[in-house]
């Protein structure tokens, strides 16, 4: 083997090292997206290797076609994935999204909205309730007050989901990288 060879050869292990390496990381962090180990390893392996069939993903990592299925819907889901076409493939293609900030963004922003929806119909619902104590004549003035103590605390909590839906307007309009700039790592 001629020194050039083995050169290249040891650079391109380096290189396959270095994929592992980002890989595994993406594999171990993809938890806080609530996706499982295997497909975070299947999210990081489209990242570094680009778009793929689910034949190809499956050859790649070893999985059987019904657990790529399944990674690949949950990704999709949470927006980390999408569905490409190639012309004259009757083959899905799928690409990972390698723009992390707007993985953030959909991901993040359709977690907060989901909670905002449950938690402020949640407090419309209990204040009623809690109202109709509160304006009954019929209950004793002891619980009267506890009514209006704990409505007073759940109200309280509107200005959070408030605060929370300007924060995903924010973030989704792009206007949080005005007060917040992506660094030009190219300039560091």
């Amino acid at each position: 083997m001629s020194p050039q060879l083995k050169k290249d050869e040891v650079a391109l292990a380096s290189i396959e090292n270095a994929k592992q390496t980002i890989i595994g990381a993406i594999a171990e962090t993809m938890d806080l997206y609530g996706v499982t180990p295997s497909a975070g390893r299947l999210y990081g392996t489209m990242y570094i290797e680009g778009e793929m069939t689910l034949d190809q993903m499956k050859d790649r990592l070893g999985m059987t076609k019904p657990s790529m299925s399944t990674a690949v819907k949950k990704l999709r889901s949470n927006g980390m994935v999408q569905k490409t076409w190639e012309k004259g493939s009757r083959r899905e293609h799928f690409v990972a999204e390698s723009n992390f900030f707007k993985s953030f963004i959909t991901f993040y922003c359709k977690k907060w909205e989901r909670e905002v929806e449950m938690n402020v119909t949640a407090i419309d619902d209990a204040e009623k309730e809690l109202e109709a104590i509160i304006n009954n004549d019929q209950v004793s003035r002891g619980i009267r007050e506890y009514a209006g103590n704990l409505n007073n605390q759940i109200r309280e909590s509107k200005s959070y989901y408030n605060w929370l839906t300007r924060l995903i307007d924010l973030i989704e309009s792009g206007e949080i990288f005005t007060y917040l700039p992506i660094e030009d790592i190219e300039k560091e």
